[in-house]
């Protein structure tokens, strides 16, 4: 089980003071649910959601070679990264295991860092392990920073009712300086290659408590909702959106997570480019991150391995949630290639030894 302390997060207090109730999960409160599962994936899906993402792992990066040296040993080209520009990469191993990803902003005078909060300590370790001569320096942000995520079909429009046109203005992934109402932050918009577009706001924690007060208060006809932990397993899943530490951890590599989209296979050298660009080459990828559609309700004590029905290994379990869509439980699994057909029928088996028939489908699920 991983493990975090509870740090202190200003907007759990305004939540609190909103009669939302944290639990206290792994060490670490979260709001599985703010006012119903059912409304937040339905805004998750069609209208706008608000995510409190502040506990994600913020690192501030300074000094001349901080570019080079992120190009160096990330698996993405961010040498020539421009100012108000952003990017995403993975941090690998020797042998091109994940051991997280990264956002990249560059702000010119410094550059941040936004990864998992889990995995936070292992890439800020990992980066100084291989700081010698640059000019490089990795500093804890202690709380200097709020992290908002806007997300849904009507992100965009919700966004523009609340700061105006400028939000047009901001090409895919790229960033600017924002004021609404006399507050200050920085507006992103995220692009993924498959067209999944979401917003963040970086501000101060003092200015996040205005920001989603402003929100919750001005959403006009727009399907908003703040969005709990629960929904939001649940629409990754459903579109086969991986995550740290569940499918983003040392036991993978970006070719079974489906990552290839944030690695150049142009650049050159990295740390565990051999072997990634050895796997691209030589088709030596073993298994790949499918979805699987459970035939029954499931407990999910304990690993759950994946067979069939001989009982040969044929993969594991890392994510699982109910999706009314569905009408089922569904989850992400790496599944071995030979078993990876749509369609497949499978066993998983849980901790206590009960095993459920599974069936393989492709990402994302069919709505």
């Amino acid at each position: 089980m991983f493990e975090t302390e509870v740090k202190y997060n200003i907007l759990h207090s305004y939540f609190e003071k909103l009669s939302y109730q944290p639990e206290l999960i792994d060490g670490k409160k979260r709001f599985s649910v703010f006012d119903s599962f059912e409304d937040e994936l339905h805004s998750l899906n069609n209208g706008v959601g608000l995510r409190d993402i502040s506990d994600s792992g913020i690192l501030e990066l300074t000094g001349k070679d901080t570019l080079d040296f992120l190009h160096r040993i990330s698996t993405n080209s961010i040498k020539y990264l421009a100012k108000d520009n952003l990017t995403e990469t993975i941090f690998t191993t020797e042998k091109g295991r994940i051991i997280d990803t990264a956002v990249i902003l560059n702000f010119e005078e410094y550059q941040l860092l936004i990864c998992s909060n889990i995995f936070k300590d292992k890439v800020k370790g990992w980066m100084e392990k291989y700081i010698i001569m640059d000019d490089v320096k990795v500093s804890e942000t202690n709380g200097k920073y709020s992290l908002l995520e806007i997300i849904g079909p009507q992100a965009e429009s919700f966004m523009i009712l609340l700061c105006g046109n400028s939000v047009t203005e901001i090409e895919p992934n790229k960033f600017k300086t924002i004021i609404t109402e006399g507050t200050y932050f920085n507006l992103a918009r995220i692009v993924e290659k498959n067209k999944r577009q979401r917003f963040w706001i970086l501000c101060s924690p003092e200015n996040s408590i205005k920001l989603v007060d402003y929100m919750i208060n001005n959403k006009g006809i727009f399907d908003f909702n703040l969005i709990g932990d629960d929904a939001y397993n649940c629409y990754r899943v459903i579109r086969g959106i991986p995550a740290s530490p569940n499918e983003l951890n040392d036991q993978f590599n970006p070719h079974e997570a489906n990552l290839l989209d944030k690695i150049s296979f142009s650049k050159g050298c990295y740390i565990g480019q051999e072997v990634i660009a050895r796997l691209e080459t030589y088709d030596k990828v073993q298994r790949n991150l499918k979805g699987i559609s459970f035939d029954e309700p499931v407990n999910s004590d304990g690993q759950l391995m994946i067979s069939d029905e001989k009982g040969t290994d044929a993969g594991i379990v890392t994510s699982i949630s109910y999706s009314q869509k569905c009408g089922k439980y569904i989850g992400l699994a790496y599944i071995k290639k030979a078993y990876s057909e749509n369609g497949t029928s499978l066993l998983v088996k849980n901790g206590n030894g009960i095993s459920y028939h599974v069936t393989v489908e492709n990402l994302p699920f069919r709505k």
